[in-house]
């Protein structure tokens, strides 16, 4: 079995040589008129554009404008795009393979898969007509931390992660010359995830805490009877310390590395089937993945708990909310690549990202009458800091409008969203563009924390409906305005989703939702 893996490897190996023997070498550039040439080694060609390294740094050139020679110059007759996709196994097992089928068929392609060992798998895409090879996508799946890395190394395209950069990866990115992973617009995302607690279904445990759930994660709860259950140890579920998901876990629950011991595995299936097998075992896992376990939703101190859903989700309402990413380096991709990206938005791709068990980005409308525990909340806080008549006002201003799952929240005391949220712009502002709310109302309606003054959250909320507003309207450059309506409100903390008196909640209650008449 070893000699069997070793050989594929080395199969793997000369096939990546043969493909990319081409690069590395020397090769002349001369515009058209001769009055230009830049000299260097040859990094990349994608059908388009020339990428050398030079004696001023790494350079792109068009190739329509000049004329290669030396011994690394490719064949223009005979290119074939390459796009090499590295990290998390959660998307490179079933999502993104079946986004990359479903484009080969949106393009009339013929695909045929060639897997290399139980990490390695390459694509090929060829001409139905003649059966010329047009693309070649080649994956590696492991983890998060290898999709960074790869992709810092310039070993990958695109690193699929579970998670956003740390630190210290966006400080490599920066140095290796790829760009700041961290900036906007660096991150697409795919599909939409949760992170979630779970027990196996004759538990009784049914909700608790971020806090409760710290506590059973870092070692300090360690009993059932904290939970007025009788005498056992809490048996606790992990994965991996490379996973995606326990790395996302530790940091957003924990905020740091849990050092209890624990049962780990390979992968979210085999911690959720561990877990519905035994009463006194507790796990984070993914949404997509519960299997035959019980979620426990996740409480707040004032009885306000929000259920893992498909809503949830694509709202962000979900405190644990784990978008799943494709990264991009900052240089120009192959039409090819770029324009599969693009598709990924696509109604088409949507539905692939549903039959394949995870939450789409699809927008939802949720009509007012039935968020009637939102309302409660409401009616049940009004005050001295939210009159009985601003909360009628709101109701009134909404009555008519349904709200959408597309949602705004802001990065903590920042002006600047999260990367869902920016997500959420580029496809609202692609729906307005093509018409999809052409003859009717969008309100803007923004909403804040209970913290502080009255007038200044309601001042504050409606300061980011505006520029939530404005930020759509910016990517939305073709949009016909003269066929929408659009109103920017600001409610301030009149319809709270979450308890203010923990920082989770009051990040759930600061968001700008987006209602359609």
């Amino acid at each position: 079995m070893l000699l069997a893996l070793r050989c594929a490897a080395v199969s793997a190996a000369l096939l990546f040589v043969s493909l990319t023997a081409a690069f590395g070498q020397d090769i002349l550039l001369t515009s058209r008129d001769g009055s230009i040439t830049v000299e260097g080694n040859l990094l990349s060609y994608d059908g388009e554009f020339y990428r050398l390294d030079t004696d001023y740094g790494v350079l792109t050139v068009d190739g329509q404008g000049v004329v290669c020679s030396g011994p690394g110059c490719p064949d223009l007759t005979a290119y074939v795009a390459q796009l090499r996709i590295s990290g998390a196994r959660t998307m490179g097992e079933v999502l993104l393979p079946a986004l990359v089928e479903a484009y080969a068929v949106a393009r009339d392609l013929r695909v045929k898969r060639a897997v290399s060992d139980d990490t390695h798998f390459e694509y090929k895409m060829t001409t139905r007509l003649d059966d010329r090879l047009v693309a070649r996508i080649q994956f590696r799946v492991s983890n998060s931390d290898e999709g960074f890395a790869d992709l810092v190394a310039e070993e990958a395209d695109l690193a699929m992660t579970v998670r956003e950069p740390l630190t210290e990866e966006v400080r490599r990115g920066i140095e290796a010359g790829i760009g700041d992973l961290s900036a906007p617009r660096r991150a697409r995302i795919v599909a939409l995830d949760g992170l979630v607690p779970i027990v196996a279904q004759n538990n009784p445990l049914r909700r608790l805490t971020l806090e409760e759930l710290a506590g059973i994660l870092s070692g300090e709860i360690a009993d059932w009877s904290a939970f007025g259950q009788a005498e056992n140890a809490i048996e606790l579920h992990g994965q991996l310390p490379t996973s995606g998901v326990q790395q996302g876990a530790e940091a957003r629950i924990l905020a740091g590395d849990t050092h209890r011991a624990m049962t780990r595995h390979a992968s979210n299936a085999e911690l959720s089937d561990a877990v519905a097998r035994s009463p006194f075992a507790i796990g984070v896992t993914s949404f997509s993945e519960v299997g035959n376990a019980s979620v426990v939703l996740i409480d707040g101190p004032c009885g306000r708990a929000i259920a893992p859903g498909r809503l949830s989700l694509k709202a962000e309402d979900y405190p644990l909310a784990t978008p799943l990413f494709l990264y991009t380096p900052a240089r120009r991709l192959p039409l090819f690549a770029r324009e599969f990206l693009n598709w990924l938005t696509s109604p088409a791709a949507q539905l692939v990202v549903q039959r394949s068990g995870f939450v789409n980005q699809s927008p939802e409308r949720i009509p007012l009458a039935a968020q009637g525990d939102r309302l409660a909340a409401a009616i049940m806080n009004a005050g001295e800091g939210v009159p009985l008549p601003e909360v009628q006002r709101m109701i009134s201003d909404l009555s008519e409008a349904a709200r959408l799952t597309t949602t705004f929240r802001f990065r903590g005391g920042s002006a600047r969203m999260d990367t869902q949220s920016e997500g959420n712009v580029d496809l609202l502002a692609r729906a307005l563009e093509a018409g999809v709310y052409d003859d009717r109302t969008l309100i803007f309606a923004g909403f804040s924390d209970g913290q502080g003054p009255a007038d200044g959250n309601k001042r504050i909320s409606r300061q980011r409906a505006e520029a939530a507003w404005q930020a759509v309207k910016k990517e939305a450059r073709t949009a016909d305005w003269s066929r929408v309506t659009v109103r920017s409100i600001g409610f301030g903390e009149a319809l709270p989703m979450g308890c203010d008196d923990v920082e989770w909640g009051r990040q759930i209650n600061r968001r700008v939702e987006v209602w359609l008449q």
